[in-house]
């Protein structure tokens, strides 16, 4: 098995990074791939919440990349979605520092055992971007519609530049329709100011944080809105064909 690791980045807070990793995330898993979420927002982690499996995870990748403990011991199963794992971030980090080469060779074990590993970076271009960049293998670059997200995102392209063609990519999250009308924008236009290829349109959606309140991942209480985008994102980064819900 030789798997891919796929990182998740934005230039800003609040594009819905952790909701879409964890999203499709489980769309993977649910179509049969075997699946691990890293959480590499040190100190801030939330992706057990968005994953539904708060305060589960007893070790986390600082142990594992440290040679701590062993991959198999810090990952978490998930109890209703399986081939879906966690691995979460460190609440600080104690001791030595994880090194980009400690990552890179913890990354190399992952590959071996799954067929995709998407980590969630934290917001902007810190210690935690350059960890999750610097060996994956493809990136998704996260934005919204509203000028200072697109401008971070150009800005977090420019840091990418060991991505070349067919490995990075753009999702449009947190869409709304009403606003795209009010500001005469499409979705267009956040493609030709990122520069990227559109891998996805996510729309802003109710279900999200009802869901997250309950626990409960978003694809297994609702199928439209954002489930609907990121079945159709887990399908188009395996290579399938899938609408992009390009909203109007």
């Amino acid at each position: 098995m030789n798997g891919q690791c796929i990182a998740v980045v934005s230039g800003k807070g609040g594009t819905g990074k952790t909701s879409l990793t964890a999203g499709v995330g489980t769309a993977l898993a649910l179509s049969g791939k075997r699946v691990l979420c890293v959480d590499c927002d040190i100190g801030l982690r939330n992706l057990d919440l968005a994953l539904g499996l708060t305060d589960r995870a007893l070790m986390d990748f600082s142990d594992v990349a440290l040679n701590c403990c062993s991959l198999e011991s810090a990952v978490v199963s998930h109890p209703n979605v399986p081939n879906l794992y966690l691995l979460t971030a460190p609440v600080r980090m104690r001791g030595p520092c994880v090194t980009t080469l400690d990552f890179r060779l913890m990354l190399a074990k992952i590959r071996q055992q799954f067929d995709y590993c998407l980590l969630d970076a934290p917001a902007g271009l810190g210690e935690g971007f350059r960890l999750a960049v610097c060996a994956a293998d493809r990136c998704v670059v996260v934005t919204t519609q509203d000028a200072s997200s697109l401008r971070d995102a150009q800005h977090t392209v420019m840091e990418l530049r060991q991505f070349g063609p067919g490995r990075l990519h753009l999702v449009v999250n947190r869409v709304k329709k009403k606003l795209l009308h009010s500001m005469h924008a499409t979705i267009d236009d956040a493609i030709d100011k990122a520069g990227l290829p559109l891998i996805g349109v996510v729309p802003e959606d109710d279900a999200l944080p009802l869901a997250l309140n309950r626990g409960v991942p978003l694809l297994l209480a609702s199928r439209g809105g954002a489930a609907g985008a990121y079945r159709n994102i887990a399908i188009r980064l395996q290579g399938g064909r899938a609408p992009l819900l390009r909203i109007r």
